[in-house]
């Protein structure tokens, strides 16, 4: 599989939560030849399914969310656009960004701002709040109107590219990039004998509700569930605590949301494999559909496996291309005799 091109084809979709059918679109169309069938939930997540061919076995459910953060227009003020946030969205990356306002066809947009020769003093230091900010389309206000309906939806410009030999940044790679990582897994799983159905979920609406992971648990009620997310990759200005290397291998999540023995048996399975891999310590919320998945229904077994990723949520978005291929290893090695080897609750 080629990492850059796969990404360069879900990354560059423009499909922020809520509005993931573009997207799903394109994801389908990679996942379609690795797996038995595909179909989409009632929430519009996309979900295929690698049968094992086993009578009554259990199920695994690998997911990646395949929403993006972005913002919606509240407001036309003189022709420029007044805006809100979908999902995480730092307004002090916002101004002189450039935006795509998701019309038919899109319209391209600035996020206006105050040159600092006309700034008063002491401006220049502060954060402007989202609400006082405006993306500037270049249109009068009779037709921003016209085109511009409000609640329209807008995302970063953007795509995905090469940043060094081992690097790729872009937008989106929160978190198409775990959904390339399954993917992969699916490719290295496809001629390998399996004990269990492995059901591969790009979910829609992880950045504000979940609710297509939450959906589609209750739809599946699947024995064994497993997370992919993204994590915080270090840089020179983030806490070594808080962060982890890039090119350090998968990182496995450890605390309260995430089930021992899946924990164990994942980390177990990259020492057999030799895959590289590092530990991340969560004593509360994931931050991921893992806190979903825990509790749906009567509770399933759950892991949390993350990639690192610097300036998450951000249009720059940076990770190593070796991170992903270990995720993969390790999601493929984890599926290999789960059957067999699960601890039963």
């Amino acid at each position: 599989m080629q990492l850059h091109s796969v990404l360069g084809k879900l990354c560059r979709v423009d499909a922020p939560s809520g509005f993931e059918e573009p997207v799903v679109r394109a994801a389908a169309e990679l996942l379609a030849p690795l797996v038995d069938e595909v179909h989409l939930t009632r929430s519009g997540s996309l979900l295929g399914v690698r049968r094992c061919g086993k009578s009554g076995a259990k199920k695994l459910l690998l997911d990646a969310h395949l929403d993006e953060i972005g913002l919606m227009v509240t407001g036309i003020e003189n022709g420029f656009l007044r805006f809100c946030s979908i999902g995480g969205v730092d307004p002090r990356m916002l101004p002189d960004r450039e935006v795509t306002i998701l019309t038919t066809p899109p319209i391209p947009g600035v996020v206006a701002c105050l040159p600092p020769h006309v700034q008063k003093s002491g401006e220049g230091s502060k954060s402007i709040p989202m609400d006082e900010m405006m993306i500037d389309v270049g249109l009068s206000q009779a037709r921003a109107q016209a085109l511009i309906p409000l609640g329209t939806p807008i995302v970063f410009r953007g795509g995905c590219f090469p940043l060094g030999e081992r690097r790729l940044c872009g937008k989106a790679m929160d978190d198409r990039a775990c959904f390339a990582a399954l993917l992969r897994a699916a490719q290295l799983l496809k001629d390998i004998p399996l004990d269990v159905d492995v059901y591969l979920l790009g979910s829609t609406q992880e950045e504000v509700t979940g609710v297509g992971a939450k959906t589609a648990a209750f739809e599946l009620a699947p024995d064994f569930c497993v997370a992919v997310d993204v994590t915080h990759g270090d840089s020179p200005d983030a806490s070594k605590d808080k962060t982890f290397a890039l090119g350090g291998g998968a990182v496995i999540g450890v605390g309260p949301n995430m089930t021992r023995w899946m924990t164990r048996r994942m980390m177990d399975k990259a020492r057999e494999k030799q895959i590289p891999y590092q530990l991340e310590v969560m004593a509360g919320h994931s931050g991921t559909n893992g806190w979903y998945f825990q509790i749906a229904r009567e509770g399933i077994a759950t892991a949390v496996l993350s990639l690192p990723l610097r300036y998450m949520h951000s249009p720059i978005e940076v990770l190593d291309r070796a991170d992903v291929e270990h995720v993969a290893e390790l999601l493929a090695a984890f599926a290999v005799d789960l059957g067999k080897e699960a601890e039963q609750p």
